[in-house]
């Protein structure tokens, strides 16, 4: 019987002695994380923050948060990119993650109830200055990065931007690098896909509806004049037979009857070649037929009378 009543009170000696080790160890985990490891104060010397070790691990746990929640934002963005967009937006988010890092650790720290006023207050004027002077970098590599996400322009596009024509060779962060029909490197800052208009000649597939104009005399056979140009059109081996090509009457000149002949070719980015050689055949075919084309003639009546009246009269022949 003694021994029960002794094993009994042995194991509840244990337990109360476990509950105070346990009890010990709470509180010195408590203690521990309400170490201060530096006081913030103000000019006065008053304190405007202290922290602590507590405050130190939640910093650390956002900061794994926010890496967490950017990963997966990548991943979502680059799911549907091509292999060399995507390595070009990764170099970008990488750039962005760094200010959002900043940005997440800024408020971190006020909501932990340490006062930055005066760390922003003695970086305000540093700041705004570099805002400024960054200012059309960071406008460039935004529309870098919005041409990459929403893949308006790709490799091998012709574009029309500002009235320049170029095939798009490289898009980088900051710049776009075609080369013109003249072989000359155009270097176009992404901010101007976002303040100007941007023709893309080829997001409908590289084939484009070309057209040249023509005008002949009064009194032409209107009729043959539109055999002909669907003939000189369709002379050429680089204009497609499929669309066919069409005549539109587009209107009744000063001196001429206006036509135009539109067809559809391949590389529009050389599309001077095929209107070349419809222009040629165009001329060929009308000077075959006599079909005129209208020019301005004007003849100049020098009229003296006396020596220091001279008066010119000009007359317009069509």
């Amino acid at each position: 019987m003694q021994d029960k009543v002794s094993d009994k009170i042995e194991g509840t000696v244990e337990e109360v002695s476990d509950a105070i080790t346990e009890s010990s160890i709470w509180e010195s985990f408590i203690n521990f994380l309400n170490i201060k490891i530096y006081t913030f104060t103000d000019a006065a010397g008053a304190s405007t923050g202290v922290l602590k070790v507590k405050y130190v691990l939640i910093l650390i746990a956002v900061l794994f948060l926010t890496t967490y929640v950017l990963r997966w934002v990548r991943v979502l963005l680059t799911q549907h990119m091509p292999e060399a967009d995507k390595a070009k937006f990764v170099t970008v988010f990488s750039f962005g993650r760094w200010i959002i890092y900043m940005i997440v650790f800024l408020v971190s720290i006020s909501s932990l109830g340490i006062d930055i006023t005066a760390v922003f207050a003695a970086s305000a004027a540093l700041l705004i200055g570099i805002g400024l002077a960054l200012q059309t970098l960071f406008q460039d590599i935004i529309s870098g990065v919005f041409i990459l996400i929403d893949q308006s322009v790709h490799v091998g596009d012709i574009i029309e931007i500002e009235g320049k024509v170029g095939r798009v060779e490289e898009i980088k962060l900051r710049t776009t690098r075609a080369v013109t029909i003249d072989n000359k490197v155009l270097i176009i800052p992404n901010h101007l896909y976002l303040t100007n208009s941007l023709y893309n000649w080829t997001q409908n597939g590289s084939s484009t509806r070309e057209s040249v104009d023509v005008g002949v005399a009064y009194g032409s056979d209107v009729e043959l004049v539109k055999k002909l140009l669907l003939e000189a059109a369709k002379s050429s081996k680089l204009v497609f037979k499929n669309p066919p090509p069409g005549v539109t009457f587009i209107d009744f000149g000063e001196s001429s009857l206006d036509f135009r002949i539109a067809f559809t070719i391949e590389d529009s980015f050389n599309a001077r070649i095929p209107k070349s050689e419809v222009r040629f055949a165009i001329y060929r075919l009308f000077k075959e037929h006599n079909i005129s084309i209208p020019f301005p003639q004007r003849d100049v009546h020098v009229i003296q009378n006396g020596e220091e009246n001279i008066q010119l009269k000009m007359n317009s022949k069509k």
